[in-house]
C-alpha cells in the first residue's frame, strides 16, 4: 500500500472542504509518483492524515472518480484512475447537446481541431507508418465503402482508421485527445441527420486519398486529402444549422 500521507504545520482551524480534500489527494498521487492502478489509502487513513471527515473524504473521492482521476472498485479499495479524458467527453457532449444559440458549433470546432492536429502532424505521422499499418488503413477504407453501400453505420470505421493513423505516434494524449473527439462526435452527429450520397462518396475517396499519400510519403498531397475529407462533414453540419434556422424562422412565424 502506498505510504500514508503527512500534512504540514498545524491542524487546521476548520474543517476542510470537499475541493481541498480532492486537491490534496491529487497532490498525493504527484508526490509519490503513482501510476494509473496503483491503490491509494484506505478511507479511514486518509481521514487521519488530512485531518478531515469521512464525509469530506467520500465526496471529494467521488469527484476525482467522475474525473477518472481515482477509480473506486468496490470492496478492493480505491486506486489510481486511468487518467482518460471522459470529463472532457462529457462536458462537450452536454455543450453539444443543449447549446441554447448554436446546436453545432462544437461539432463545427472539433472538425478543426481534429484537421488541425492531423494536418499539424502530417510529417511525423508519414514517417511514423509502416507497411503494415497501410495495409490495415487501406483495409478499413474498403470496409468503410462495403459498408457505407449496405446502409450501414460507418462512424466505428472511420473511428478506427484515425487511431489506427495516429497510433505510431506514441504520443498518448494525441491518442486519448482523438478518441475524446470521436466519443463526442459519436453521441452528437446524429443530430445532422442524413448523410447524402455525394457524402459517402466524397468519404470514402478522401480515406483513399490518405491512404494514397501516406504509401507515397507525399506531405502536401496528405495535407490536401485530409482537408477534402472533413469538407463532407462541415457541409453536413451547414446543412443542419440551415435547417435549424429555417425552422426556427417558422416557428417564430407561427407565433407571431
Amino acid at each position: 500500500m502506498a505510504e500514508t500521507i503527512r500534512t504540514k504545520g498545524a491542524a487546521s482551524p476548520r474543517p476542510l472542504r470537499r475541493h481541498e480534500v480532492a486537491e490534496r489527494i491529487k497532490r498525493y498521487i504527484i508526490d509519490n509518483r503513482l501510476r494509473p492502478g496503483d491503490l491509494l489509502p484506505s478511507e479511514g487513513e486518509l481521514c487521519e492524515a488530512l485531518g478531515a471527515s469521512r464525509s469530506s473524504v467520500r465526496e471529494a473521492v467521488k469527484t476525482l472518480d467522475a474525473l477518472d482521476i481515482v477509480e473506486v472498485r468496490h470492496g478492493h479499495g480505491t486506486y489510481v484512475g486511468r487518467l482518460s479524458m471522459s470529463a472532457l467527453v462529457e462536458g462537450l457532449t452536454f455543450r453539444g447537446l443543449l447549446s441554447p444559440d448554436d446546436d453545432f458549433k462544437v461539432l463545427e470546432e472539433l472538425v478543426d481541431v481534429r484537421e488541425v492536429l492531423e494536418r499539424g502532424m502530417a510529417q511525423r505521422i508519414l514517417d511514423t507508418l509502416h507497411a503494415d499499418h497501410i495495409t490495415a488503413l487501406e483495409e478499413l477504407v474498403d470496409e468503410m465503402e462495403a459498408g457505407l453501400a449496405a446502409g450501414q453505420d460507418v462512424i466505428g470505421i472511420d473511428r478506427r482508421f484515425h487511431a489506427l493513423l495516429v497510433e505510431p505516434l506514441k504520443n498518448e494524449i494525441i491518442s486519448q485527445f482523438s478518441s475524446a473527439c470521436w466519443d463526442v462526435y459519436g453521441i452528437v452527429a446524429p443530430h445532422l441527420h442524413v448523410i447524402t450520397k455525394q457524402d459517402e462518396l466524397d468519404t470514402v475517396n478522401a480515406h483513399r486519398a490518405v491512404v494514397a499519400a501516406v504509401r507515397a510519403a507525399d506531405p502536401l498531397a496528405f495535407d490536401r486529402a485530409v482537408e477534402a475529407h472533413y469538407r463532407p462533414a462541415r457541409r453536413r453540419i451547414a446543412a443542419a444549422r440551415e435547417r435549424n434556422a429555417k425552422a426556427a424562422a417558422a416557428a417564430a412565424q407561427q407565433q407571431g
